[in-house]
């Protein structure tokens, strides 16, 4: 009798403890979302990335009837913002919509999350070309001659960014190391105090987001040299890429892209990235998303990991040579 009370005492606790972890258990697809979504923009409300985010917070509310919220949490290089992500319970419920700045953040400072780690990666919504652009005074047509006036007057170059650690700094770092080129780093507040002194001719070169300096490139304000794409791009079809110009394997894009946090459930993430890549094949998202200067993708969690992970690690290694590394 004792042993069989033993054991009838251990048949009930093994039952509570199944009991306590199917509740506990995370939600399944099926059910979610079963509260209000989050988006965390890790940058100034306004920008591209937030526009994005509210046109996903829109959708997503049309398609499954969820209460949707953006909040804007800029700072520190956009970690302030993914850390909140990190920290939040794995359910699919707190999104994060980050930049190329997730990549390249780890390279340039000490975080308290693991990128890889701590992210749960879901899709690639959108990518951005850069282009190299010069004010009209610079004596050079193209990217050959820019290069040779550049390695006749080392150090007389700078080059402006919207900051340390953003697309167009590293942009330039890595051209700088793979040109062998001295051109000297002017760090704005942002990208429109970098175009005002660009137009004005009080700085001369930046590795530029397409849609920020086109339409001075087509007014005649600025002279683009070359894009920093694999391949030429529709709307310049003209101007060679850096890779095409003797030096193969560069390449940039920014990009826009969905994470949740890490141990988020499979089926949860799979319904997200599903709905996103949905909505990113219709032309009203395409038409609304190429307006901002983006370029839509819709890549399934695999492949946007394998991107952040790349990135991660070219990233790296550009800081590194430019001795811009924590």
């Amino acid at each position: 009798m004792h042993v069989r009370s033993k054991t009838l005492a251990r048949s009930k606790a093994l039952g509570v403890a199944l009991l306590t972890a199917v509740l506990a258990s995370p939600a399944s697809a099926q059910d979610y979302p079963k509260k209000p979504i989050e988006l965390i923009v890790p940058y100034s409300a306004g920008g591209t990335t937030d526009n994005i985010a509210r046109l996903i917070g829109q959708r997503f509310t049309e398609s499954w009837g969820a209460t949707v919220v953006v909040n804007s949490r800029p700072g520190s290089g956009g970690s302030i913002g993914a850390n909140v992500v990190a920290k939040a319970p794995p359910d699919g419920h707190t999104l994060l919509v980050a930049t190329i700045g997730f990549a390249i953040t780890p390279a340039m400072q000490k975080l308290p999350f693991d990128p890889i780690r701590d992210f749960t990666p879901i899709t690639e919504i959108a990518s951005l070309p850069l282009m190299l652009v010069v004010h009209p005074s610079v004596p050079a047509a193209n990217l050959r001659e820019f290069i040779a006036l550049t390695k006749a007057q080392p150090g007389k170059w700078d080059f402006a960014s919207a900051g340390v650690g953003t697309s167009p700094h590293l942009a330039g770092e890595m051209f700088k190391a793979m040109a062998g080129v001295d051109l000297v780093h002017v760090p704005f507040k942002g990208n429109s105090e970098v175009a005002n002194a660009l137009i004005g001719g009080h700085i001369k070169v930046y590795f530029s987001l397409v849609p920020a300096s086109l339409q001075h490139v087509k007014t005649g304000m600025l002279r683009v040299l070359a894009v920093t794409t694999e391949q030429r791009l529709p709307e310049l079809p003209d101007v060679p890429t850096i890779a095409e110009s003797g030096f193969p394997g560069y390449e940039i894009s920014s990009w826009q892209g969905v994470f949740a946090p890490g141990g988020t459930p499979g089926d949860v993430v799979g319904k997200i990235s599903g709905e996103l890549v949905r909505m990113l094949h219709s032309p009203e998202v395409q038409a609304r998303i190429r307006r901002e200067g983006a370029e839509p993708v819709g890549s399934t969690p695999a492949q946007f990991a394998a991107r952040v992970k790349s990135e991660i690690e070219k990233w790296a290694k550009v800081a590194k040579a430019a001795g811009l590394t924590n």
